[in-house]
């Protein structure tokens, strides 16, 4: 029989084979040598700990238990815990969710992966990737923005027409399928929206890129989707609604990240540049566009102008008080430490918009304003939990882009909160000032939602024990931030060979990195080890400050010795980080200077790197206010803040760091430590008992002999 793989919501066909409930294979079958991946993978490698994971995600998933599996790099962790997942469907046990942190792993298991299995394994079934809703073309929400047009956006907008041009052709319908990222007020105004939709009543409801994408997940036995996604569908299905299909099982890869999407979630972030998109979408008094141009209504575009007015000035209490107060409160806020003069302001005009809403004949139209209603009576709702901190297990701050940037606030996507509409394709402006708020522990939140609702949970990482001593131990820390509790686990190592592949070196008589003097000492050691390599660097940083102050004492030198600077900017202009890496892997001899983005989820196999330099441990910063929060309730509760929260996070950053440099068997190179913390402090045996084993070198000051161990 054949069976139908989707690919992007995408229907591909594959030979298959007729499957009984007894005819899978057994595990050792599919992956021992000989077997049936062997079959038809040329360059298979028998690895033990691979059929190890796989017995052991097969068996949880028959038990209905909670599963942890570290697996280290080169496992082959994707083929361990899918094997077993297609089995779970293929003998009818519902359909099942696959949730990556990045876009990276989706397309390997999408496109590369499953399809592989697909060809080699005795059974049919269909997979689709997931994608939130604001990611697909609305029909008729373009025709509606093609009709007022030169309202909306001016006579000659370009991207409208293209995006109008491609919505004919496209099979997909979604941004990635665009050949272009159109702006953020263009996207804005012809995506797909939840609260936007006519269903069954639309004309364009049997065509709808989205109903259809929607459908074919519905079919589907596997869904592939991201973690901002996964929370945002847990969330909405608490609330009676949903993003994706019921499925009955869940796989977690990458989900050392969970804890810090679950953040985001179920925090709130209004910025002014937020506030602003949503008034210029209403009236853009620069340009006289915007949604209230083609049916003028001067009450209304004068309360617009009205909240402009006030924005601007509230933006500006708020960042005077933080100026005035960072260097006490990081700042970190109290109850109404200024006036909220804007959230009544949003009511009035939601009210305003529903009248007028009621008034228009304009289906297409009534929407339009609808949406705004809801826009502002969010905002709104937002702003008064923010200003009365009734959330007494919150942390409430004012974010600037210099905090942002720095550590101890993640640095990965954000989703949309409280909706199914998460858009990565479209343009987002940056923000300047925000309110930021974020659960202390969002265990609570994560154990409702997810762990209490699931039979059977697989949660994978290279990076989720705090020790590599014991096969089970040394996942608390990752269990307690999220909230599982009755779980089983299981810890294999790499299949590399660390002891051979990798030299570690530890400057042990640097200054201390909170010493002035560090900064001149430590370039100067980035200069020996990155001329010993010949660039193929990656130098990891925990602050921009410390990058951009080591870059300034190191770029010309660079440059004299033929080596390029790649370096990662805290403000836009420079390159972004998929095209830093690009041209690292290309140019042969750079030295990349990165922060928090590179410590993680960057693979650069082969040649190209060969050396990473850790410049400081990679401890978060306690005055940062979410971190202070958690710190400040850990020892409220009789617990030791290090020990317990700043410790292992460190070690499992680090472990993440470290793990840069060798991606395949072949790979080869050093891995640096600048912090000699490491070596002299009593808790730095726990930074080294965390990585795999592998020839370590301890480098005293020049005066002293190398100590080899």
């Amino acid at each position: 029989m054949s069976s139908e793989y989707l690919i992007n919501n995408s229907p591909i066909n594959h030979a298959g084979r007729a499957f009984g409930e007894m005819d899978f294979p057994a595990i050792q079958e599919v992956f021992a040598p000989g077997g049936l991946i062997s079959q038809s993978f040329g360059g298979f490698e028998d690895r033990p700990q691979q059929l190890q994971m796989a017995g052991a995600v097969r068996q949880a998933l028959c038990d209905g238990r909670h599963l942890v599996v570290e697996a280290g790099t080169g496992v082959g962790k994707s083929f361990a815990y899918l094997v077993p997942a297609i089995e779970l469907v293929c003998r009818g046990a519902g359909q099942l969710l696959i949730s990556t942190f990045t876009i990276t792993l989706q397309e390997q298991l999408i496109n590369k992966d499953i399809p592989f299995l697909m060809d080699c394994l005795p059974c049919s079934f269909t997979a689709a990737l997931a994608k939130g809703r604001g990611n697909y073309l609305c029909k008729r929400r373009l025709e509606f923005a093609m009709r007022k047009q030169k309202f909306l956006f001016g006579s000659s907008d370009a991207e409208l027409m293209m995006i109008n041009d491609w919505a004919g052709r496209t099979k997909d319908g979604s941004t990635s399928d665009l050949p272009f990222m159109p702006g953020s007020h263009t996207w804005d105004a012809v995506n797909s929206e939840h609260g936007n939709c006519r269903g069954h009543k639309c004309p364009h409801f049997q065509d709808c890129l989205y109903q259809r994408s929607r459908r074919q997940l519905e079919k589907a036995d596997i869904i592939v989707a991201n973690h901002a996604l996964l929370f945002s569908d847990l969330v909405l299905k608490e609330e009676g609604a949903s993003v994706l299909p019921v499925y009955k099982s869940v796989i977690i890869d990458e989900a050392q990240n969970i804890e810090h999407v679950a953040e985001e979630q179920f925090g709130v972030d209004i910025s002014n540049r937020r506030i602003k998109f949503l008034l210029d979408g209403l009236y853009n008094p620069r340009i006289h566009k915007g949604l209230l141009a083609y049916t003028p209504n001067d009450v209304v575009i004068g309360m617009v102008g009205q909240i402009a007015k006030e924005m601007k000035n509230f933006f500006e209490r708020i960042n005077n008080w933080f100026q005035q107060t960072k260097e006490q409160t990081n700042g970190r806020c109290y109850a109404n430490f200024v006036d909220d003069t804007i959230s009544g302001h949003f009511k009035n005009l939601a009210s305003e918009l529903a009248k007028r809403a009621k008034q228009t004949e304009d289906v297409d139209e009534k929407l339009e304003v609808l949406r705004f209603v809801n826009r502002c009576r969010l905002l709104a709702e937002e702003l008064d939990h923010f200003f009365l901190q009734d959330r007494p297990d919150y942390v409430y701050w004012v974010e600037t882009p210099d905090e942002s940037s720095r550590p101890g606030r993640y640095s990965g996507a954000r989703p949309v909160r409280n909706s199914c509409d998460i858009s990565h394709g479209a343009r987002s402006p940056k923000a300047d000032i925000s309110l930021m708020s974020a659960p202390i522990n969002v265990g609570p939140d994560v154990k409702r939602c997810l762990f209490d609702k699931y039979d059977s949970l697989i949660l994978t990482s290279a990076t989720l024990s705090t020790s590599t001593i014991s096969k089970s131990s040394g996942f608390e820390f990752f269990a307690g931030r999220i909230g599982l509790g009755d779980f089983d686990s299981l810890k294999l190592g790499s299949p590399f060979d660390y002891k051979e592949q990798v030299t570690l070196y530890i400057e042990k008589d640097l200054p201390n990195p909170n010493d002035p003097e560090f900064i001149e000492a430590a370039a100067q050691t980035i200069k020996k080890y990155v001329l010993q390599t010949k660039g193929r660097a990656f130098v990891l940083f925990t602050s921009y400050e410390m990058l951009e102050a080591i870059a300034g004492k190191t770029a010309d030198w660079l440059a004299s010795n033929k080596l390029e600077l790649l370096q990662q900017n805290r403000t836009p202009g420079g390159l972004d980080r998929s095209k830093l890496l690009q041209h690292f892997k290309t140019k042969g001899n750079c030295v990349l200077f990165g922060t928090d983005s590179f410590w993680q989820g960057v693979d650069v196999p082969g040649v190209a790197l060969g050396n990473v330099i850790i410049v400081r441990l990679p401890f978060g910063v306690p005055d940062k206010p979410l971190i202070a929060g958690r710190l400040e309730r850990i020892k409220e509760d009789g617990g030791n803040p290090f020990y317990d929260y700043q410790l292992p996070s460190a070690i499992i950053k680090f472990k993440q760091g470290f793990g840069r440099l060798i991606r395949t068997k072949t790979d080869t190179g050093i891995v640096v430590v600048l912090d000699s913390r490491i070596i002299n402090k009593p808790y730095g045996r726990q930074f080294l008992d965390a990585i795999p084993e592998c020839k370590m070198q301890i480098v005293a000051s020049a005066s002293r002999k190398n100590h080899k161990s």
